[in-house]
Order: structure tokens, then C-alpha cells, then sequence
């Protein structure tokens, strides 16, 4: 589904990712580990599209397509999703409209008409039901004055509406408690199947408690070191990131 050749990476000639290779099928969830400062982040942005990174060697093949040829709209309506450390806040844009305009977008790209009101209704309704959302959120203005649980579930939701075949979430455990965490890693879990795949970056073990990776992967400096089971982050949280280095 994913393949990552010996991609480079630099944002204002400051040289950020320094040959990564990663391999994705369907049905596979990768757990993406390391220090701060390690390129976690700078991996999912340029997979994402994000424009602000120079990719100055390297590809990324999403299904037998060339990645970075496409346009952070476009690789959205291929079905690459990203769920950001840092949603932003849209005020007089419901989460409600924000969603229904999202997905009709994407049936537009596909020659697709409009999903019906009462099918997209059906959809907001299940969806939010099991991430716990209650319905007065729906007419919030998107991500303003959401607590840091509020954001996150909200990103889980657009990702469970939108169904797409990459899920790339970025530290979507960051500043959750705990009965947050299992909310939200609930829908992630109800999420995967054997068509699509998810990328979990984290900091921390106990993400990979309730989302269980098929395999870990630690980035050091720009490159991934090390790659392994779940065990791996077992150990990660035990003796640090020091002794990988």
C-alpha cells in the first residue's frame, strides 16, 4: 500500500529526514517511535503533503501511485488521512458542516454525487455515538475551545467518517487521560480492517496498550534504527531511547 524509499527531507536547508525506507500492506498497524526532534512528525507531514518540507530524494508509492506528484487535496482524495498533533481551530465552520463538506469533496473527486442527508446523518450519528460524542459538539465550531480530548476524539471521527486507506495519526494519545485514551483508541480499533492500513507515531508505551502495532519502528536523527514487534516498545519505555542510539 505504502512504500518509503530512502526518503530525505529538509526544511529550511536544515536536512530533517536522512534516508528512510518503510514498507506498508493492508491490514498492518506501524507504531513510529523516537526522541523528540527525530523526524516523527516530519515523516507524517510530507506523507500528508505538507508543502513548508523539501523532499530532496527518495519516493513515495501509495497504491502504484507516485505520492509526491500529488497535492495535499489530492493524496486527501486517494485516501491518505492524517491526524494532526495540533488540530486547528476553524470558528462559524460546524463540526457537523465541516465533515458533510469533507466527504462530499471526496465523492466529487471520484465523479460520485452527493451522499444523501439522511445517509450522511446515519453515518454522523453511529460514528459519534461510539467515540462517545455528544450531539451538542456536532454544532460546535471546529476545534474552538475543545479541550486537548475534545481535538483528538474529533480527529478519530473525521477519520472514521472519511474511511480512508492510510490513517497516519500523530501522537493522538498526546495530553489524553485515560479514559480518553481507550475513547479514542476504541475507534481506532473499530477502524482497522484488512484494507487498510494505520500509522500510530507516539511517544509513549501506553498507546500501544490499547492499539496493538504488528510492528514498532524507532527514528533516531532522520533515520529508522531499529524495527520490531510490539516488544520493542515494551522495552523503549523501560530503558529509554539511549541504548538504541
Amino acid at each position: 500500500m505504502l512504500s518509503i524509499k530512502d526518503l530525505h527531507v529538509e526544511v529550511e536547508e536544515k536536512q530533517i529526514l536522512k534516508g528512510i525506507n518503510l514498507e506498508i500492506k493492508p491490514g498492518e498497524v506501524h507504531a513510529i517511535m523516537g526522541p523528540n526532534g527525530s523526524g516523527k512528525s516530519t515523516l507524517s507531514s510530507v506523507i500528508a503533503g505538507d508543502e513548508t518540507y523539501e523532499v530532496t530524494n527518495g519516493e513515495i508509492i501509495f497504491d502504484k501511485e507516485d505520492l509526491l506528484e500529488l497535492d495535499t487535496e489530492e493524496r486527501a482524495h486517494k485516501g491518505v488521512f492524517l491526524s494532526f498533533q495540533y488540530p486547528v481551530e476553524i470558528p462559524g465552520i460546524t463540526v457537523t458542516n465541516f465533515i458533510k463538506t469533507a466527504l462530499n469533496s471526496c465523492q466529487k473527486a471520484k465523479g460520485l454525487p452527493n451522499i444523501p442527508a439522511a445517509e450522511m446523518l446515519k453515518m454522523i450519528r453511529e460514528k459519534s455515538k461510539l467515540l462517545e460524542i455528544d450531539q451538542k459538539f456536532l454544532s460546535r465550531s471546529l476545534n474552538e475551545s475543545f479541550s486537548g480530548g475534545e481535538k483528538k476524539r474529533n480527529e478519530i471521527f473525521q477519520m472514521m467518517m472519511l474511511n480512508p486507506k492510510l490513517a497516519v495519526l500523530d501522537e493522538t494519545d498526546s495530553g489524553l487521560d485515560i479514559d480518553a485514551l481507550k475513547i479514542v483508541a476504541k475507534g481506532v480499533n473499530t477502524f482497522k480492517n484488512n484494507t487498510n492500513a494505520i500509522v500510530v507515531i507516539t511517544h509513549y508505551q501506553r498507546l500501544l496498550d490499547y492499539i496493538v502495532p504488528d510492528f514498532v519502528h524507532v527514528i533516531h536523527d532522520g533515520k529508522i534504527v531499529k524495527s520490531g514487534d510490539k516488544e520493542l516498545a515494551k522495552e523503549l519505555e523501560e530503558k529509554g531511547y539511549d541504548w538504541i542510539k
